[in-house]
Parts: C-alpha cells; sequence; structure tokens
C-alpha cells in the first residue's frame, strides 16, 4: 500500500517528540491512550506533519532539545519511566527534560545507562541486528574456570526466554571476576547464563555502551555526553538495521513482527560445570 511521502509511521513521530521510545509508543497505541486529531488509532497507523497527537489527551509537540545523558546507576534503582515505582531512575536524575532510558540494567545491577529524549537513537542502539557491544564486568561466588569461560563465551540456554545466547567474549580478570562483551540485551542475561552453570553473581557493573564508557563517573552521578562521543554513537548507528526489533529486556519483537522461533537445550538436559570452585561464598579480598 502506498504511503504519502510526508507521512510517518505514528510510533516514529511520537518517539521524535521526545516523548518515548518506538516500544513504549505502540504500547500506548496498543492500550488505546493515543488519538490522530480526535481519533483512536491502531498499530502502523501513519501521521502528517500537521497532524494533531495527543497521549492522554495532552498534545505530543516536537521537541528539538535532545539531550544525552551517562548514568552510574547505583544499585537498587530501577530502570523505568513509570514514576509510581519507588526508586525510578527518572526522579533519581530529575532532570528537566522528559528522558529515558537505553535499555535497562536490572535493580541489583550498577553502571553505565544512558539515558535520552530521542526515540530514534534508542531504536537503532536496541536492535538486535546491529552487534552493538556492551562491556560488563562481574564477580562470583566460585572460580571463574577455563571450561567456565569457554562455555559461557559459547552460549548457553535460557529456557525461560526460549532462546540460547549469541557466542560473545569473555576473560578472566582474578579468581572470582571476569570481563563480559555482550552484542545482546536479554532480560537478566548474565545473571541467567551464570545461574545455568550453577554460579551466583555477588556483583556486576556495565563499564561500556558501544564507545562510550563509565570511565571515573562517581556512582549516582551523570553526565552529558561529549561532543565526539555523541558524534562517534550517530556515526555507528547511522547504518543501523531497522529491520525486526527484539526489545532487550524482554526478549519480545514489536507486535507487528511474528515471534522468533528458537531451538532450546532442555534445561534437564545440561551438564554439571567442572570446576575446582567451592560453594562457600567469598570475600571480596579474594580477587
Amino acid at each position: 500500500m502506498a504511503h504519502h511521502p510526508d507521512s510517518t509511521r505514528l510510533n516514529k513521530a511520537i518517539s521524535d517528540s521526545g516523548y518515548c521510545s518506538r516500544r513504549q509508543a505502540d504500547t500506548l497505541i496498543e492500550q488505546g491512550r493515543v488519538t490522530l486529531n480526535g481519533a483512536p488509532v491502531s498499530l502502523g497507523d501513519r501521521a502528517m506533519p500537521d497532524d494533531k497527537i495527543e497521549v492522554d489527551g495532552n498534545l505530543i509537540t516536537e521537541n528539538n532539545n535532545l539531550v544525552y545523558i551517562a548514568l552510574n546507576k547505583p544499585v537498587g534503582i530501577t530502570c523505568t519511566t513509570d514514576l509510581r515505582v519507588e526508586g525510578n531512575v527518572v526522579e533519581f536524575i530529575g532532570h528537566s527534560e522528559r528522558i529515558f532510558h537505553v535499555g535497562r540494567l536490572d535493580k541489583p545491577s550498577e553502571g553505565l545507562l544512558l539515558m535520552t529524549n530521542d526515540g530514534d537513537i534508542v531504536n537503532k542502539i536496541l536492535r538486535a541486528g546491529n552487534k552493538h557491544e556492551k562491556e560488563y564486568i562481574v564477580r562470583v561466588n566460585r572460580h571463574v574456570t577455563d571450561d567456565f569461560l569457554k562455555r559461557m563465551s559459547s552460549g548457553i540456554p535460557i529456557a525461560e526466554l526460549e532462546t540460547t545466547t549469541k557466542p560473545c567474549k569473555v576473560e578472566r580478570l582474578s579468581r572470582f571476576v571476569f570481563r563480559i562483551i555482550l552484542i545482546q540485551g536479554l532480560n537478566r542475561q548474565i545473571r541467567r547464563m551464570c545461574e545455568y552453570l550453577d554460579y551466583e553473581v555477588e556483583s556486576l557493573q556495565r563499564v561500556r555502551i558501544m564507545n562510550i564508557e563509565l570511565g571515573d563517573l562517581e556512582i549516582g552521578k551523570w553526565r552529558d555526553l561529549t561532543v565526539k562521543e555523541l558524534q562517534d554513537l550517530k556515526d555507528s548507528v547511522e547504518q543501523s538495521d531497522n529491520s525486526a526489533f527484539v526489545d532487550a529486556t524482554t526478549n519480545k519483537k514489536e507486535p507487528e513482527y511474528k515471534k522468533r522461533e528458537t531451538k532450546n537445550e532442555p534445561r534437564s538436559s545440561r551438564k554439571p560445570l567442572n570446576s575446582t570452585g567451592g560453594r562457600r561464598r567469598r570475600g571480596r579480598n579474594n580477587s
């Protein structure tokens, strides 16, 4: 079906305004909270530049004041834009602009979190097929063995998400600490991978997203991205694939796409990990 050349998908128009991401816009549309020129809308509808888009009766306007922030998220802060959730990241930052997070870090984790009101760049960063790297430092409760590194890097079945993790880079930093670089962002991915191998994560810190590094930014503090960081980030996502988008936090695709079929190893078939490490929890001074 031909579309007017000046029209834009409704979820993109909402996202471009800085109101929320495209995925969140789709949810708002599904919930019946969006109207176009006063009329109800459906997923896939398009808008013209002069159309009036409203969410919950509030007019959506173009936002030219784009914000790009790097936050060192503390443990205990929840990555959600729902202000009803105590300890939500939006109120924690307290920025004057309506900003939202790029992907998530679960509540027990800390480290680098990008926040922005640029919905377009959020989509491009999160697209599963674009192989954008995210780097983490992880402490576990047992010795990091060669077998553990090999199996983590080769891919681990995650029954809850009906998928197997993609191959990744894993490096031992000390007896109980390793570095892992992912090109995925599945819900609780690293914790689930470790659990599958009978390890427990004691601490997890994200230190890099693509070209953006945490550096010496203090826990709980945030900063604006530098001009170079932002330009390099935009250059990296410029050719991003706009095909099926897998939500990094739920492993679900946008509503208009079919669920990806995967073959998984049953949990009952998993093999014990060879390890010389004991089950006793060790202190941080053993790194």
